[in-house]
C-alpha cells in the first residue's frame, strides 16, 4: 500500500489537471508573494473551480491575519487551510474555530530538537507537514528543495495524521517511506523544471512512485 500524494504549489490549469489525473489527494496553491509559486484569490478561484470532489484543496500560507485568511476563504472553495510559518498552537485553535475548515500545521526539522514541536501541535491541529526547517535567512519556509534527517521521525506515531515534506522527488519518495514509515507525502520543487514552473512528466512519476511504495 503505497503513500497518498499531496502536489503544492500549483499554479496553471495544466498541471492542476496532471495532479489529478495522476491520483494525488491534496492540491496546495500558495498565497505567499515572496513565492515564486503564489497565487492571487482570483487566480486559485479559478484553479480549483474543476477539481473534482474527493481531492482537498489545501490554501498554504504564512503567519497570515485574518484579513487574508477572511478573503481565500471567501474567495476560494478551499477544503483545508495550511499554515506554514511560526503561528503558535493558540493561533491554530483560532483559525480552526474561525473557519470551521481542518488546520494543516507545518513544522521545520533540522535535528532532533525540533521534534518535540510535533508533539506540541498533534493536539491541536487535524493534520500535521512535517518538513525540512529553512535555511537561515531563506526567503521561503518551504518549497527549498532540501531535506532532513528522515530517521529523525522514523515510525512515529502521534495523534493526528502528518505528511513528509522536504526534498522528495520522483527518485527519493519511495526510500522515504520506507525509512520513516509515512501514508502521506508532499512535494513542490522536486516536481517542477523551473521555481515555480511544474512539470507534467515529474507530477506523474512522483505519484506512481509513491504509490507504489511499500
Amino acid at each position: 500500500m503505497g503513500a497518498t500524494v499531496k502536489i503544492c504549489g500549483l499554479s496553471d490549469p495544466q498541471h492542476v489537471g496532471a495532479a489529478v489525473t495522476a491520483g494525488a489527494r491534496y492540491l496546495g496553491f500558495v498565497f505567499f508573494p515572496k513565492s515564486p509559486r503564489n497565487v492571487s484569490v482570483g487566480q486559485a478561484a479559478k484553479l480549483m473551480a474543476d477539481v473534482p470532489v474527493g481531492v482537498a484543496k489545501v490554501a498554504l500560507t504564512v503567519n497570515a491575519d485574518d484579513a487574508q485568511l477572511d478573503r481565500i476563504v471567501s474567495g476560494t472553495v478551499v477544503d483545508m487551510l495550511q499554515l506554514h510559518g511560526s503561528e503558535s498552537p493558540e493561533r491554530v485553535a483560532e483559525v480552526k474555530a474561525r473557519y470551521g475548515l481542518p488546520v494543516m500545521k507545518a513544522i521545520g526539522i533540522a535535528g532532533p530538537e525540533d521534534v518535540g514541536l510535533i508533539d506540541l501541535f498533534a493536539g491541536v491541529a487535524d493534520q500535521l507537514l512535517v518538513d525540512a526547517k529553512a535555511p537561515k535567512g531563506a526567503d521561503l519556509p518551504g518549497g527549498n528543495g532540501i531535506s532532513f534527517d528522515w530517521r529523525l521521525v522514523r515510525r512515529k506515531y502521534w495523534p493526528c495524521p502528518w505528511m513528509l515534506a522536504g526534498g522528495l522527488t520522483p527518485d527519493n519518495v519511495a526510500e522515504a517511506i520506507r525509512l520513516t514509515g509515512a501514508k502521506q507525502v508532499d512535494v513542490s520543487s522536486g516536481v517542477e523544471s523551473a521555481p515555480g514552473i511544474k512539470d507534467d512528466g515529474l507530477i506523474a512519476a512522483f505519484c506512481a512512485a509513491a504509490h507504489a511504495a511499500n
